[in-house]
């Protein structure tokens, strides 16, 4: 079957159940679906630039589909047009050139099935007196290491936990000095490494348990967050949302999770575009233990485990407080079914203190309104780690972004006092040095597609002619011109800032319009530059970098992650090292936490935040805010204001 017209109305109307469903008949009708087949990713393609948003012809509502064999034959890369209903492209992929496919869910539970039968796993679980069906395995993406007969081959390593009981949690429990590779293909295991038997932690770390939590609290009275009259947005066709003077598109993708859309404010009679799409295009978690256990340990949760497709169902009150819309994502299985995400994105308001203030001993006159922003997210589980995605969107133009990092963290057995790469959590229980790096893709299209990006330092001026008495500073810019030398690194010691302009379109000061890229500075990949999960984290080497729109330049890692031995992505992408200045540009944003794991992490994490902000840069002839009305406080009649 195709979809409606109705469903293809909009180029960014979010995936339907019926266009899954035209994917996957055209799929069956092309051959390419048999019982053996698995759809290891199913994806709206974005449309042609040139396509506009108010075209009269038809939107032709295309997808990418990667196809996996479970017999062991060749994957493909293939593209259908749910409008059609109609294969347009087929690319038979060798995977010892551009890697695998992403983990399969069914994959999970293969890797403990796959050992419960290896004599090797046996043996090692036997020396130590360690009961098979209490041992649960960890299905965790190979990376490319000093081992060429992995080439081609769909690799898992398996990290062992135990769990005594259903509700135990295993993670208090790491099987250490034991990991085994697994051939999830041939259904083989290739290699069994036994260092020797470590003491198991025996603490429990069951978050629940009364044992731990003692006393609930009995001091919290609620917070009630009320608004009578419903939010100040609306939600039209399905997605597109308008709230204040922004408006946007909200998309999901299984791999990218949150995408958002035509992102613009309404400034005057204009509605003025700022971001073309916006999305976290990459996540990787390397960790620091050199111990031969785990000294391979890094994983893409983006590009190799598809954070999109373990979106959580949020709860009202608990994931979100407040007058909450939800959106119901739907995405593929692994053969071709439409799966709904019930209440996979929330939307809602929140007020953020104070907007502006001021009492003026001239005039007399005391100023002040609140802010409020619009908060649109999701959570994802990633086996152990849950990552929560939230945008921001501010009543001054602002735009912000911040991942909150919680669940459980990654354990092993502490090897003693000192040991330099892992912190001890609880008796003889270690969690390993690593860090959670993010890469964002920023679509920029302020007022239009001829963009440019310099960077702003801060400047101390020397004591002398001109500057007396030493209390001088400016500011330098730099225009980066090309996309090698837009490579860049954060300084905070500068207060290092990128700033996006538009010279085609200028403010009322005959400046060009912009907005500025505040990173947060923290450190990014820790791991050697010779290492593996250099080559394949790259993005992730660098705060900054800008590239020439593509429309096949996607992810900042390429388009196939598992396995791939490093290159593809942005190193693939600068090679040209296009002009950047003045052209239709992609901005893609490194942030991240290094995580040195606390007591206070154990056995559940509080959530941690990193993130990044965009700012008006020159973007408004004046303050955007200032139409925003006195608040009325709760309770109040409605000509009653706030005279603070």
């Amino acid at each position: 079957m195709t979809a409606t017209t109705e469903e293809n109305a909009s180029a960014y109307s979010m995936t339907s159940a019926a266009e899954i469903t035209a994917v996957r008949d055209a799929l069956h009708g092309a051959g390419l679906l048999g019982d053996t087949v698995r759809i290891a990713y199913l994806g709206l393609l974005d449309p042609p630039r040139n396509a506009g948003t108010n075209s009269t012809t038809e939107t032709n509502r295309r997808y990418r589909v990667f196809l996996h064999d479970v017999s062991g034959a060749a994957p493909k890369d293939v593209v259908v047009s749910a409008t059609r209903g109609e294969l347009e492209s087929a690319v038979e992929l060798d995977t010892a050139v551009t890697g695998e496919l992403p983990v399969l869910e069914e994959e999970f539970g293969a890797v403990e099935e796959i050992l419960s039968t290896n004599e090797d796993w046996l043996k090692a679980l036997a020396a130590r007196n360690l009961d098979l069906a209490k041992v649960r395995v960890a299905p965790l993406s190979a990376g490319v290491f000093e081992y060429p007969e992995e080439s081609g081959r769909r690799i898992l390593r398996g990290l062992a936990f135990y769990q005594d009981f259903p509700e135990d949690s295993p993670w208090a429990h790491p099987i250490d000095g034991l990991v085994a590779y697994v051939d999830v293909v041939n259904q083989s295991v290739d290699q069994v490494l036994d260092f020797g038997a470590v003491p198991v932690p025996a603490e429990h770390g069951n978050y629940t348990d009364p044992e731990l939590t003692g006393p609930v609290r009995e001091t919290q009275k609620p917070i009630s967050i009320t608004q009578p009259e419903g939010p100040s947005f609306t939600v039209t066709g399905g997605n597109h949302v308008e709230w204040e003077k922004w408006s946007l598109d909200v998309g999901f993708d299984v791999r990218e999770g949150l995408v958002l859309h035509n992102i613009a404010f309404q400034d005057g009679a204009r509605k003025r575009s700022i971001i073309n799409r916006a999305s976290i295009a990459e996540m990787v978690v390397p960790y620091g233990d050199p111990s031969p256990v785990r000294s391979w340990q890094n994983y893409f949760d983006t590009g190799e485990y598809l954070v999109g497709a373990y979106a959580n169902s949020l709860e009202l009150g608990c994931d979100c407080l407040g007058e909450i819309t939800y959106l119901s994502p739907v995405v593929s299985d692994a053969f071709g079914n439409p799966r709904e995400i019930r209440n996979g994105v929330c939307m809602h308001e929140e007020d953020w203190s104070i907007l502006a203030k001021h009492s003026d001993l001239w005039t007399g006159i005391d100023y002040t309104r609140r802010n409020r922003r619009l908060v649109i997210s999701f959570f994802t589980t990633i086996g152990n780690y849950d990552y929560g995605f939230y945008w921001y969107l501010y009543l001054d133009g602002t735009i912000e972004f911040e991942a909150k990092a919680t669940g459980v963290v990654f354990t092993s057995a502490h090897p003693g006092k000192g040991y330099e790469y892992a912190s001890e959590l609880a008796p003889g229980l270690g969690a390993p040095y690593h860090q959670h790096l993010f890469g964002a893709r920023l679509d920029m299209a302020l007022d239009g597609f001829t963009n440019r990006v310099e960077e702003e330092d801060a400047v101390r001026v020397p004591m002398g002619p001109g500057n007396p008495r030493g209390n001088a500073f400016g500011r330098k810019r730099t225009v980066l011109a090309t996309e090698k030398q837009a490579v860049r690194e954060a300084d905070m010691k500068v207060g290092r800032t990128w700033i996006v302009s538009n010279p085609n379109s200028l403010n009322r000061l005959g400046e060009p319009v912009g907005y500025k890229l505040h990173p947060q500075g923290q450190p990014t990949l820790l791991a050697d530059p010779n290492s593996s999960v250099a080559k394949r984290a790259a993005f992730a080497t660098k705060d900054l970098w800008v590239t020439r729109f593509a429309e096949d330049e996607r992810y900042p890692t390429g388009d196939f992650v598992n396995q791939n031995p490093g290159g593809a992505g942005l190193p693939a992408y600068i090679a040209a090292d296009r002009d950047i200045d003045t052209e239709d540009i992609v901005l893609w944003h490194t942030f991240g936490l290094t995580h040195y794991p606390r007591v206070e992490d154990w056995p559940i994490m509080p959530v941690d935040t990193v993130g990044f902000k965009l700012r008006p840069e020159g973007f408004f002839d004046r303050s955007p805010v200032l139409d925003v009305p006195e608040s009325k406080p709760a309770g109040h009649g409605d000509g009653d204001s706030c005279h603070c």
